[in-house]
């Protein structure tokens, strides 16, 4: 089936869509639910209030690659600052899903990243802050998931932005196959499949490309990527006595979203080569047209999944792809997007081209992923 495009904007004022509105609201204390042994799960924090900041000092403090700045003291930067002369690449999200956003800051990937608090969009004067952080003088590329409080903010920044002279391209992250039809593609969420276009996007800002040329790239990526995940257990938002949704001790939830957005089905428990038979035929069903039989395959934790039970899903996906006559390169497994401490996985393939797959080899750095 044909890729539907992913979207490279100008900005303006964003519209409100109830869809959009509704995702948001998924995450809010008010609509979390009992797990199914009415249990608290623990926390190691001092105080829900200081839990996102006194992480970013920590980050911080055991990276010395990476600094805390902005007048809102929630963007991470690179400690070497926006390269000058090169588009800078900014983005921006909620917290609760380390290494996504702002452990993917470094050379050759993030320039800088807007912080939000758990599970909430970062807020207009952080992603202000970021974007002229970003800037070096060529341009910034706005690189971020497709959710509603994000793009708001992300707009009006972008707007004052460029009142005080700042050219800005956005680029969403629309990966997610379970959150909208294939005809609805730009209606779909940003999730593990992101961090191909953070790389690809990246490598491609470090060679001196302009800032049309790497947001290009940038959505060339999104819209090669196709991600699905599946729930095993839920979490817990810092501040909330109840998990974020719940499921049954034998129970999965196929297509859940990170926020714990609703999946496609809840089922019980399969084996492991059934899960991942299920998310690669969905994923191939959906194979862009014209794609080569190169691509590159992201085995992703949640959270909470052990690397070995990670290993058994890439195990069976190497199997599928290689009787379908797909070449896997630079496979990735392990937790590259998690949701807190919620159990179960996602399965992203980029499907490369020749440049795509160059730029995705390139060398990059950043505390949770190094390159070359």
């Amino acid at each position: 089936m044909p890729a539907s495009p992913a979207r490279v904007r100008f900005h303006r004022f964003p519209d409100h869509p109830r869809l959009a509105r509704r995702a948001c609201m998924l995450a809010s204390p008010a609509q979390r639910q009992e797990n199914s042994k009415g249990q608290h799960m623990k926390k190691l924090m001092n105080t829900p209030a200081a839990y996102v900041d006194e992480m970013l000092e920590g980050l911080t403090a055991a990276n010395p690659s990476l600094v805390l700045d902005g007048e809102s003291g929630r963007v991470i930067r690179r400690s070497c600052g926006a390269a000058r002369g090169k588009v800078g690449i900014a983005s921006g999200g909620g917290s609760g899903h380390l290494p996504l956003f702002a452990g993917y800051v470094g050379e050759g990937l993030l320039t800088t990243c807007a912080v939000g608090n758990v599970f909430e969009g970062p807020n207009a004067g952080s992603c202000i802050d970021a974007i002229k952080l970003a800037d070096g003088g060529a341009g910034v590329l706005l690189l971020y998931g497709n959710y509603g409080g994000d793009r708001m903010n992300f707009d009006m920044a972008a707007e004052m932005a460029e009142i005080d002279g700042i050219e800005t391209r956005t680029v969403l992250g629309t990966d997610d196959i379970a959150s909208a039809a294939p005809e609805d593609s730009a209606k779909r969420r940003g999730v593990a499949g992101i961090v191909y276009a953070y790389k690809i996007a990246g490598a491609k800002a470090e060679e001196g490309a302009g800032l049309d040329a790497v947001a290009d790239i940038a959505a060339r990526a999104v819209a090669a990527t196709r991600t699905i995940g599946v729930a095993l257990a839920p979490c817990q938002v810092p501040g909330s006595d109840k998990p974020t949704f719940t499921l049954a001790d034998d129970e999965i939830e196929m297509g859940m979203g990170i926020h714990g957005e609703p999946g496609i089905w809840r089922d019980k428990l399969k084996s492991a080569d059934a899960i991942a038979g299920e998310m690669v035929e969905r994923i191939l069903a959906e194979k862009p047209a014209g794609s080569s039989r190169r691509v590159s395959v992201l085995v992703n934790g949640l959270g909470a999944t052990p690397l070995e039970e990670l290993f058994l899903l890439y195990r069976r996906v190497k199997m599928l792809l290689d009787e379908r006559g797909l070449e896997i390169v630079q496979p990735l497994v392990g937790n590259f997007v998690t949701s807190m401490e919620m159990a179960g996985a996602s399965i992203s393939i980029c499907f490369l081209d020749e440049e795509l797959e160059r730029l995705l080899a390139a060398p990059a750095a950043c505390p949770f992923w190094r390159v070359g």
